[in-house]
């Protein structure tokens, strides 16, 4: 049941005055429950009791871990219709999508379950002392991972479900060891309460201690930038916009002792169709990328918001044609209406810019949160002369840009800021002549997908889901998969250390 209140650990607390609702985008009406901010002693007592099961939660098995992550699973199931009913009321998705993200979500903390079930995620690694070595001895060493606190997950507004309360972070920083402060996302707050509490029950059910995680409620920064500047919070893990990953990010470097953020923000993931694929098989690419630009109402990070190609015979014609399939798909509802603005402005900013065409877009009233599809088009000369035309339409949105040689192409790559993706559309027959390109991608994102789209993220350890800033703040990690739980550990040597007084795993 949806009470409104945050839980501390696996108490509700309502302390505060301030409440606000959800919204139900489709009937663009408020949702009945108010939901009570936390206020900053709430705050205070949340991160006191996550730091004060640190101690404890940081030794307890991985196989006991590993328990408690499949209980968690197994709560979120139970809460069956429930949830998939307050998922679609408060974002406007359907109910398959909801199902979908249930099932992605449940799979992700089983995974993390099966990673920490074993120790090899630790990288153990021995160095046995040679007291005879010459011309000095070498000492024994061995070197471990181990979580570095309580760590603080900022909840996504696309993924109500799989980047939010029992998402990627919160899952891979309950696998590592670290306890959990969730800061829900405002405007599912209801979805956010119950996921949190198949999380305290899943915790009781298996003897974590309490404390080791809690569902804190806030509209605006305030209980995002207490929870950010308390001391004894050790990392961050943010999902959103770049305004609110640096706005993070900047507060973190500015405490006396920094600690991380690990914010997967911006990307308008750049996908590059060469001539001769255009000319081979322009329909079929037309047609499935209309369908990855709506999908999901172009609200994903890794939307293809940027479609690169060198001007020829058939590129205006491609162009056209996506624009008539991506404007022929019936249009959908956005998450909220300040997702609807955001769409609105973003666009016509940049459709607003010298060069910038728009080629198609839904005419006609829409019903208030549903977005019209837009694509534009615009010479490589005048995207290069111009930053604004870069930045991102979170959602069904993208700039076709024509270049007039490969050299442009290769430079407007090369300009671009870091991204989560890049995409290339190709003929077997260019392969020799791509290497090129393959190295100007390199440089910019994190994943390049071949004769595919950007949208849809596989949760497995190959996958990468962070590329150079803005797309995330250190591109070294990711969001996704088994490596993500290396964002909230540290390593440790022990030298010539009795063994007793070794983690068990290095006892060898």
């Amino acid at each position: 049941m949806i009470t409104g209140k945050n839980y501390i650990g696996n108490k509700l607390s309502a302390k505060g005055s301030v409440t606000h609702h959800t919204i139900n985008p489709k009937l663009n009406i408020e949702t009945p429950t108010p939901f009570f901010e936390a206020t900053i002693d709430e705050v205070n007592e949340a991160v006191d009791l996550a730091w004060g099961v640190f101690k404890e939660y940081r030794k307890v098995s991985g196989t006991r871990r590993a328990e408690f992550l499949n209980a968690i699973a197994d709560e979120i199931l139970a809460l069956d219709q429930e949830l998939i009913d307050a998922y679609t009321t408060e974002s406007g998705l359907p109910e398959g999508r909801a199902i979908g993200e249930r099932g992605r979500t449940v799979f992700q903390l089983r995974s993390f379950a099966d990673l920490v079930a074993k120790e090899d995620w630790r990288e153990n690694t021995i160095d046995e002392a040679i007291p005879d070595r010459q011309p000095l001895p070498k000492e024994d060493l061995r070197r471990t991972l181990i979580p570095l606190g309580p760590v603080v997950v900022f909840a996504a507004s696309n993924f109500p479900l799989a980047f939010s309360t029992a998402g990627g972070d919160t899952a891979s920083a309950l696998a590592a060891g670290c306890p959990v402060i969730v800061k829900a996302h405002a405007m599912h707050s209801g979805t956010a309460e119950l996921v949190a509490s198949a999380i305290i029950k899943a915790a009781e059910k298996t003897g974590m201690p309490n404390g080791v995680f809690s569902n804190l409620m806030g509209r605006g920064r305030t209980v995002g930038t207490a929870l950010v500047e308390h001391p004894k919070v050790k990392a961050v893990g943010f999902t959103g916009s770049i305004a609110g990953g640096r706005a993070l990010f900047d507060l973190a470097s500015q405490r006396e002792e920094p600690i991380p953020v690990f914010a997967e923000m911006g990307s308008i993931n750049p996908v590059v169709i060469t001539s001769k694929a255009i000319s081979n098989r322009s329909a079929e690419i037309a047609k499935t990328y209309a369908g990855s630009i709506t999908l999901g109402t172009g609200q994903f990070c890794t939307n293809p918001g940027l479609i690169l190609t060198v001007e020829g015979p058939k590129t205006q014609e491609f162009v056209n044609d996506l624009a008539e399939k991506t404007v022929a798909i019936e249009a959908q509802c956005m998450l909220h209406p300040n997702i609807k603005k955001g769409f609105v402005e973003n666009g016509a900013s940049v459709t607003s810019q010298a060069g910038v065409e728009v080629v198609g877009t839904i005419q006609g009233e829409l019903d208030a949160n549903y977005a019209a599809s837009l694509i534009a088009t615009v010479s490589g000369a005048d995207f290069l002369a111009n930053p604004k035309t870069s930045q991102e339409v979170f959602g069904p949105f993208s700039l076709v840009v024509r270049c007039k040689d490969e050299a442009e192409l290769l430079e407007v790559i090369n300009n671009l800021e870091g991204q989560l993706t890049g995409t290339i559309i190709a003929e077997e027959e260019e392969y020799g002549n791509l290497h090129d390109l393959v190295d100007a991608l390199e440089n910019r994102v994190g994943r390049i997908i071949f004769n595919g789209v950007p949208t849809g993220v596989e949760v497995c350890p190959a996958m990468q889901h962070g590329g150079p800033y803005p797309a995330s703040t250190d591109s070294r990690f990711g969001a996704v998969g088994a490596n993500s739980i290396k964002r909230w550990v540290r390593p440790i040597s022990y030298q010539s250390f009795p063994k007793e007084l070794l983690p068990e795993a290095l006892r060898k």
